[in-house]
């Protein structure tokens, strides 16, 4: 068996004053490692799953749509 070290580090938390319950000491841990820094994207937003590129622009018809649609020329 190999023996690890310990690892001595400073609490990540410290009550100083009252008796909080586990689930308030949970419930704090919780909101405090939420509250981090948040993520960078690295680049440009990806437009690859924009919804708004999947709706098409109003048809703009010419003059003469009406006989290329039905095929008559």
């Amino acid at each position: 068996m190999s023996e690890q070290p310990a690892v001595a580090s400073a609490p990540f938390l410290t009550v100083l004053r009252g008796e909080p319950t586990d689930a308030e000491l949970a419930a704090l841990v919780a909101v405090l490692a939420s509250a981090g820094e948040p993520a960078t994207a690295a680049g440009p937003p990806s437009l690859w799953g924009d919804p708004a590129l999947q709706l098409r622009s109003a048809a703009m018809p010419s003059s003469g749509a009406w006989t290329s649609a039905i095929g008559y020329r």
